[in-house]
């Protein structure tokens, strides 16, 4: 086979390995979101059942990365302290490692199956539950198809006379192989893909293990690195995180890999054979990391501390005032189609500032930082000047001459603008109120009720997207799945009043202590939902999808 298409096979099915990771996290987060983030939110036995927390999660999660900005997240809104996300990681890491022992096993004849039952799951049926099962199920199956794929495409490498030299290169020089695999498994974006990868490669005689382990080091290292990209623009607190967790592997994997070079070590007790003992190897450093790292986290934080300071407080709000340029247009209002596709960019500047006040609601209302509650309030004010601006805007665009059509996206864009306003409204002096208040009363909810209205939250959330989304594309497919959102968010409210109200009569104290604020906060998610589901009725009308009317028709 020609070289290049070689590459392009294996290029195609290390692709397919990433979607699928993806995929399946995606599924995983979007019906377990809620339960997954309240795990790690509160954890029950210290440093210990955070780190299984962790570990847990990475597992569901199928990557260790997720679990980091997860971590993180809560470090920057206080519910989370350094040494506790810091744990986290490290058990995350090791959750990370189980997932590939696991899918390190023969589970080809698997593939069908999942295909099939993840495609019936996905494509048949309407609730949400059962499509993100089918969609979990199915990239577990195109994870072990892209396994099958790697391993047909470098078949032809089995009689090339390149490899060998390659091969002996990297044996000969480990320091060279241990940075290959730390910047493909950055770029790749996942340590799991990575080192399935190499013991892909392993199990059909293209790489040998001696040349393997430095590589499952440097992915180990480049995997942590992931974290610390992806949460650059967040506050020192939540950066300090995956900066340590960066700290501990590249220590354990400096020192691992100059042990190996200075006492070669015999490798075969891992495994009967080479791609056994890499996917061994990889599992048995993680497990030594959290062994070796519990005792010296809050050391490694202070470390981390260095390396990322606070910022000063002048410098903190020159970052805030800065207010990138308006989207909003003036050359424009002579031609109206220009003047509303520039307030259409504009309203959604505005739903991502909405968004951002949206998603920290529940972690605040957990944690009452007075700081962090007093910063999402201040966003509100640039939600105020965005919604006067593309009010007015589109008033003095509908004073010039427009088709039918144009007055009505411009009226829409009106109604959605004030929306968004009102939710922001709703976060700023009704969910940060109750914020505030259950920090001042020292309230606490019920296990159960909290989860339910995490639930919700994430619900609403994961909403908050896809009526941005649909602001977009005017797609009539997610208008639709956003209009069906409103019923069942209807439904989630009242199942939550009526477990509320059940343990209120069976005398739950933190649930009547609560009462009010669950309420009050279940009442407020929903409405919030309603105002986003807005966006979807002129599409629906427009395309002959809405009714006019829920009443059923008088008789005659």
């Amino acid at each position: 086979m020609h070289p290049f298409l070689i590459a392009l096979h294996l290029a195609s099915a290390v692709v397919l390995l990433l979607w699928a990771v993806r995929m399946v996290r995606t599924g995983v987060e979007r019906a377990y979101g809620a339960h997954l983030k309240l795990a790690l939110r509160t954890p029950r036995a210290g440093l210990v059942g955070v780190a299984a927390s962790g570990m847990g999660l990475a597992i569901v999660l199928q990557s260790s990365t997720a679990v980091g900005i997860l971590a993180a997240g809560f470090a920057a809104t206080g519910i989370l302290s350094g040494h506790m996300g810091l744990a986290a990681l490290v058990g995350a890491d090791l959750g990370s490692a189980l997932v590939v022992k696991v899918l390190s096993f023969d589970l080809s004849e698997l593939v069908p199956v999942l295909l099939l039952v993840g495609a019936v799951l996905f494509l048949k049926f309407e609730g949400r539950a059962q499509r993100q099962a089918g969609r979990i199920v199915l990239g577990i199956g195109f994870i072990l198809m892209s396994l099958r794929m790697i391993a047909e495409a470098t078949e032809p490498l089995r009689a090339s006379q390149a490899l060998p030299q390659v091969v002996v290169y990297l044996q000969s020089d480990p320091l060279t192989a241990f940075v290959l695999a730390a910047g493909l498994a950055w770029l790749m974006h996942s340590s799991v893909a990575m080192v399935l990868v190499l013991m892909s490669f392993a199990s059909h005689g293209l790489l040998p293990v001696s040349a393997a382990v430095p590589m499952v080091l440097g992915a180990n290292l480049g995997g942590a690195v992931i974290a610390v990209w992806l949460t650059r623009g967040m506050v020192a607190p939540a950066r300090r995180i995956p900066v340590g967790n960066l700290v501990i592997r590249a220590l354990g994997a400096i020192f691992a890999l100059v042990g190996l070079l200075l006492a070669d070590p015999p490798l075969d007790w891992l495994g009967a054979t080479d791609a056994a003992r890499i996917v061994n190897f990889h599992l048995l450093f993680n497990l030594v990391m959290v062994l070796m790292a519990a005792p010296f986290l809050q050391k490694v934080l202070g470390l981390a501390h260095l390396l990322v300071p606070d910022l000063a407080e002048n410098d903190t709000e020159a970052g805030r005032a800065a207010v990138p340029a308006s989207a909003l247009d003036r050359t424009t209002l002579e031609k109206p189609a220009l003047a509303l596709a520039s307030a259409t960019r504009e309203l959604l500047r505005m739903g991502e500032t909405v968004e951002i006040m949206v998603r920290p609601v529940m972690d605040l209302i957990d944690s009452g930082e007075a700081q962090q509650i007093r910063r999402l309030r201040d966003s509100d004010a640039q939600v105020n000047r965005l919604h006067t601006d593309i009010k007015l805007f589109l008033a003095e665009v509908q004073r010039g001459q427009l088709r039918d059509d144009q007055i009505r996206r411009a009226n829409d864009l009106t109604e959605f603008a004030i929306n968004l306003e009102h939710i922001g409204d709703l976060v700023a002096k009704t969910l940060l109120t109750l914020a505030e208040k259950k920090s001042r009363q020292g309230v606490r909810f019920s296990p159960e009720g909290w989860a339910e209205l995490c639930m919700l939250h994430d619900r609403v959330a994961n909403n908050m997207q896809l009526a941005l989304n649909v602001l977009v594309s005017g797609d009539v497919g997610g208008a639709r799945t956003l209009a069906r959102e409103k019923e069942e968010l209807r439904r989630l409210e009242r199942d939550t009043y009526n477990r509320h109200m059940a343990r209120l009569r069976l005398g739950d104290d933190r649930s009547i202590q609560s009462s009010n604020l669950h309420l009050e906060t279940a009442r407020a998610l929903k409405e919030i939902n309603s105002l986003l589901v807005t966006i979807a009725y002129p599409i629906l009308a427009q395309s002959g999808e809405l009714l006019r009317s829920r009443l059923a028709l008088a008789p005659d």
